[in-house]
């Protein structure tokens, strides 16, 4: 129903009780009341008129604030530790091979042995002096290598060797055909060696003089 519809008899009856007990406890709406009966226009009756309120507003103004940013230095410091190690003098590879052929010639004549000519010497003069560099080179391996089989069964045996054997110690002979595992002979141990003791220089270059030359007076 319209707002400016009158409301029906019924309607108008339960409009007046309730006016009445909110006239009695509200004398503000007592007031309006009044004046609406002797004539005023409602609020609602009346035009509404614009009405321009100007309101200071305060300028706001963009203020730029720089604080300073303390700014992080990564510093990487190098610290320098010393580790007490064994004053040991880099020796190179030849100069182990070197060694080895000095210790040879100092216990075997080996040198001596390997570079004299034997085509004029009997067979029986070469026999002794095979049996004087056999014993020193023995003496040498004693003393400075540590050297076992690469095998441990006898000679002769027949071994098997699986899939993935070590190709470096054990060699194949034979009718090689097909891919492990090969069964066969052993037909030499072979020889590793496990330890090395080789005497310490001092001057590397003092190795190349495998024997030195002899001056009598």
């Amino acid at each position: 129903m319209s707002s400016n519809t009158p409301p029906s008899f019924l309607s108008r009856i339960a409009i007046a009780i309730g006016s009445f007990f909110a006239i009695l406890g509200n004398g503000r709406l007592a007031a309006d009341v009044t004046r609406l009966r002797a004539g005023e226009s409602l609020a609602a009756d009346v035009a509404p008129r614009e009405i321009r309120v100007e309101v200071p507003v305060e300028k706001i103004v963009e203020v730029r604030v720089e604080v300073p940013v303390e700014t992080i230095v990564e510093k990487t410091v190098e610290l320098r530790v010393e580790v007490p190690v064994e004053q040991r003098v880099e020796v190179p590879t030849d100069t182990a091979a070197l060694q080895l052929l000095g210790l040879l010639q100092r216990e075997a004549r080996f040198v001596d042995f390997i570079q004299e000519d034997v085509a004029p010497y009997t067979d029986a003069e070469i026999g002794a002096a095979a049996r004087v560099v056999h014993a020193g080179c023995r003496k040498v391996l004693g003393e400075h290598f540590t050297i076992a089989p690469v095998r441990p069964e006898a000679e002769g045996a027949r071994i098997t060797l699986p899939a993935g054997f070590d190709a470096a110690a054990v060699r194949l002979t034979g009718h090689v055909v097909g891919q492990a595992p090969f069964t066969g002979t052993l037909g030499h141990r072979g020889w590793q060696v496990t330890q090395v003791q080789l005497p310490q220089l001092t001057d590397p270059q003092a190795a190349k003089v495998l024997a030195q030359a002899e001056v009598e007076l």
